[in-house]
């Protein structure tokens, strides 16, 4: 295993791109720390340690990493990015002009991906509008009083507005720089990062029986070893090649396998359905709207049937994104491969699309299970909400599947150049 690690350094393009990705977080966390003009973080900490399982605030400080908890500089955290981008992956379904743009190679995804970033500042500026608005009326919002250094009024609102814009923007940039010069997708790592950074303030302060520990460390596990097959779960298809003779040689005939995973959609559709529902109660509760927003809480059975409901969708509608059986039917008949049993052509392709629908209904219906669990265990067994949270939901779902497919890139960077993996199977005998 030391070996493994020591390959990491002998790579020169891989060691500078796990070096960058370590600066960039290490640039996160500082951001995490400033915090809004005229707040003093540690009463803000104080109102929402009370760990009620229907205030959503506890779920969003999660996927922030503390930042909402400290009133900082990153407190909406990457999420209008990531609601922005549902927006706009759903209207290139819908509207045929950008479905034309984004299949123009590179240079098309790029006009879509800038249309995305200018989408985000607004969404920032009404995300932020509500999440300043409690501070300004603390006891009908958030229910205790925070201290200001001076009068809040529309002015230190609209500064703060501007930060959070800020805040997030720069997080958006950040993320980018890790997905093309770090490991791994940028976007996950940073809701990682603050998902990890969370945990340990969350383990101190539980205050846990010593039967209660053995019950969270047993879901911790439980979760953790599902999320792990279901990810690395592959359905294989057998692909025959075409015979092809060349004088008295004969070529192809082989025989191989299509891998197709059970959870193509990652741990996307989760945050996905996450950033949609993260924002629509605080501003429910600030339209004075209390019902909405108690009935859409965390926890309360209209947000788990949202919950569920949402990451079904995303989970079907990102594997279509990912996997077309159409084009995978034309590649195949192009290059002379057919499913046995399976004519080419529509047929092959409606054969892919059947065993993708069935898989994909396998593993969404995971996701959903694993993003209810923590609110089912914790009525059930009278475990804190927050933790059961941290310990035994999406967030571990996140975390897990974030450190896979980080292993996966720094596996391939290793098997590409000669030197053997972390993974089983990666190539032997390095140089």
């Amino acid at each position: 295993m030391l070996r493994h690690f020591a390959n990491l350094f002998r790579i020169p393009e891989l060691r500078q791109r796990i070096f960058l990705t370590f600066m960039f977080l290490v640039v996160y966390r500082v951001g995490w720390n400033i915090p809004l003009p005229g707040i003093d973080p540690d009463k803000v900490a104080k109102l929402l340690e009370n760990d009620d399982p229907n205030a959503l605030v506890n779920f969003l400080n999660i996927i922030s990493g503390g930042g909402l908890q400290r009133a900082s500089l990153f407190s909406l955290g990457i999420m209008p990015y990531i609601s922005a981008s549902i927006i706009f992956s759903l209207l290139v379904k819908v509207i045929p002009a950008l479905e034309k743009l984004s299949k123009e190679g590179s240079a098309g995804q790029r006009k879509v991906n800038q249309w995305t970033r200018y989408a985000t500042v607004p969404i920032c500026l009404v995300q932020a509008f509500f999440a300043v608005r409690p501070y300004t009326e603390p006891v009908q919002a958030i229910g205790g009083p925070i201290t200001f250094e001076y009068d809040p009024g529309f002015g230190w609102i609209f500064a703060s507005m501007l930060a959070l814009t800020a805040g997030t923007i720069f997080l958006m940039w950040v993320g980018e720089q890790i997905t093309e010069k770090g490991v791994g997708n940028g976007i996950s790592i940073l809701i990682m990062a603050g998902i990890v950074a969370s945990l340990p303030q969350a383990l101190w302060g539980s205050n846990l029986t010593p039967a209660q520990g053995f019950l969270i460390a047993s879901l911790f596990i439980f979760v953790t070893l599902g999320v792990v097959f279901i990810t690395k779960g592959q359905r294989k298809i057998p692909v025959q090649y075409a015979k092809l003779t060349r004088g008295r040689r004969v070529y192809g005939g082989q025989r191989h396998y299509m891998p197709i995973r059970v959870n193509m959609a990652g741990v996307m559709p989760v945050i996905f359905a996450s950033a949609l529902l993260a924002f629509p109660p605080i501003i429910f509760e600030a339209m004075n709207l209390h019902s909405l927003s108690t009935a859409l809480g965390y926890g309360k059975y209209l947000w788990s049937i949202l919950y569920i409901a949402l990451t079904f969708f995303f989970a079907f509608f990102w594997t279509a994104l990912m996997f077309n059986p159409v084009e995978m039917s034309k590649n195949m008949k192009e290059y002379g491969s057919f499913i046995p049993g399976i004519r080419p052509g529509r047929p092959t392709a409606e054969h892919l699309e059947k065993i993708m629908n069935r898989i994909t209904l396998a593993g969404a219906t995971f996701l959903a299970l694993i993003a209810v669990l923590p609110v089912v265990v914790s009525d059930l067994l009278d475990l804190p909400p927050l933790l059961t949270t941290y310990m035994g939901g999406t967030t571990i779902l996140i975390v897990v599947s974030v450190a896979l497919d980080v292993v996966d890139k720094v596996n391939s960077y290793l098997v590409m150049r000669s030197y053997e993996g972390f993974l089983r199977g990666g190539k032997k005998g390095g140089k």
